[in-house]
């Protein structure tokens, strides 16, 4: 008997897989077993695949690898360029703008230019969302002014300088809740002073080119307005204790975003503004600062500026003379432009005499186009009724003047200057009174009306400016009145003859 493990050969190791001796190959493997080997080769191969294909794909939607956007407080000097801001804006006076409200079948496209020395926003505005607010659009921080235009095109243009002069309107606010807050914005990015507080809650997030201009992305809140301000039927001097606007915070806005360029001027704004219901509309404000034609007001905004200075000894002597210039013509036909408010807007026709004094007018409201309210003056104080539209002939923009004689039935007597449309027509009676009271005048500009030369001279007799616009004939043209919503209402005159403007035979006036 021998010792274990003398004499006895050794058992060899095997495979791993169990297959035979290591290094040997030993018999091949069964048919089934390569097949299994051979799925889990390819099915790794193909998880590394498609893992490969998703990281490329990630990186080329990205351009550049996951990671944090920049975030930081603003430098000193960003901070300082930031605060600056409007009143660089402020400085720069004037610029074009080109704005984007809303995406899609609802976005508004508005493009014009902003005047914030006036201050005047003077836009058209269009694109697939517009609706009612098609057309052009002339505001101040207390009026708005539209000149609706459905036919227009649905792509904005630049609005003509020279604005027409029908079809404008007062208004309370636009059909499309975003462009209030907008137009509010927009006037809030000019002021007169620097504002380091609210470069302090700014941040810096990179830099971009825009219109091929390097610029600095700054996000941070929009900018509160400078002072109260009082709605468009409100006067300035009548604005109730508590009713200041209320702060962008507390109406929705929230953070915008500003391209901000090395000079401190504002190159693009883009933010969300409240509309009422829901999540904010998307805004995207471009500014191109080399666009800045001087702006043209509408004439219920006051018309040009002008240069105003005291009468010269001719300017005195036509003033002095107008009365009986009046008296000699006899009277007037008329026609007025009164916005008084956003549902007072109103047309009229008629005549003035002199010689009675008296008036009688046809008055149309624009949000009542089949109405008509006849309106007659005189010393003893005002009679008014009611009718209907005559027809094709009368329409509500321009209406057709009353009917001679005046009905019978349905006058109603009111106090003498109960509306600012009656201190408008009795001012134009008292021009002709041989004992005006006397009032300081300036000169404010010339004007062409009608084809004649007209020197606009401003009077104030009263709490209200009254502007008379008189021709280098002595006659008078035009007379402006200052409303109590702030705008300016017009009563045009064509002096000569006008027929008899008797009573209304019932009233026994």
């Amino acid at each position: 008997m021998t010792r274990s493990g003398r004499g006895a050969p050794a058992t060899p190791p095997t495979s791993q897989d169990g297959a035979g001796p290591a290094g040997d190959p030993g018999p091949p493997a069964p048919p089934a077993a390569r097949l299994r080997r051979r799925r889990r080769t390819l099915l790794l191969l193909g998880a590394t695949a498609v893992t490969s294909a998703t990281a490329l794909v990630a990186v080329l939607l990205t351009g550049v690898p996951d990671r944090a956007a920049p975030d930081r407080a603003l430098t000193a000097a960003e901070a300082q360029r930031f605060a600056a801001m409007r009143v660089t804006n402020h400085r720069d006076v004037r610029l074009g703008l080109r704005i984007t409200v809303g995406t899609g079948a609802a976005r508004v496209d508005l493009l014009g230019w902003v005047d914030w020395a006036r201050p005047l926003l003077y836009l058209d505005v269009g694109g697939p969302g517009a609706g009612a607010d098609r057309g052009l659009l002339q505001a101040t921080p207390t009026l708005l002014l539209t000149r609706p235009d459905p036919t227009a095109a649905p792509t904005p243009a630049p609005p003509p300088l020279v604005p027409p002069a029908d079809r404008w309107r007062l208004r309370d606010r636009p059909h499309t809740p975003a462009l209030g807050p907008l137009l509010d914005l927009l006037f809030a990015l000019s002021t007169d002073r620097t504002e380091p507080a609210v470069a302090g809650t700014a941040r810096w997030h990179g830099t971009e080119t825009a219109a091929g201009v390097p610029v600095d992305v700054l996000s941070a809140p929009t900018p509160e307005p400078t002072g109260p301000t009082p709605t468009p039927t409100t006067p300035p001097t009548e604005r109730a204790p508590g009713t200041e606007r209320p702060s962008r915070a507390a109406e929705g806005t929230d953070r915008a975003r500003y391209r901000l360029d090395h000079d401190g001027r504002l190159r693009r704004l883009d933010v969300h503004l409240p509309t009422g219901a829901g999540a904010g509309v998307p805004v995207t404000v471009d500014l191109h600062r080399a666009d800045r034609p001087v702006l043209r007001p509408v004439a219920a905004l006051g018309g040009r500026a002008g240069l105003p200075r005291r009468l010269t000894t001719a300017e005195r002597h036509r003033l002095a003379l107008l009365p009986a210039r009046l008296r000699a013509a006899k009277g007037a036909t008329l026609t007025v432009t009164a916005p008084l408010g956003p549902s007072a807007n109103l047309r009229a026709a008629g005549w003035l005499s002199w010689t009675g004094p008296v008036s009688y007018l046809a008055v149309a409201e624009l949000g009542a186009p089949d109405r008509r309210t006849l309106l007659r003056t005189d010393p003893t104080g005002t009679g008014r009724t009611e009718r209907p539209a005559t027809g094709a002939d009368d329409d509500v923009e321009t209406p057709a003047r009353p009917p001679l004689p005046p009905p019978r039935a349905g006058w109603q007597r009111t106090r003498p200057a109960d509306t600012d449309l009656d201190r408008l027509v009795e001012t134009a009676l008292r021009a002709g009174d041989p004992d005006p009271p006397r009032a300081p005048a300036l000169r404010l500009r010339d004007e062409r009306l009608a084809g004649r030369t007209v020197d606009v001279v401003e009077v104030r007799t009263g709490p209200a400016p009254v502007r008379y616009w008189i021709d280098r004939e002595g006659l008078l043209r035009r007379l402006e009145l200052r409303t109590s919503a702030g705008t300016w209402a017009q009563l045009d005159l064509n002096p000569g003859p006008v027929p008899r403007l008797s009573p209304p035979a019932a009233a026994g006036t």
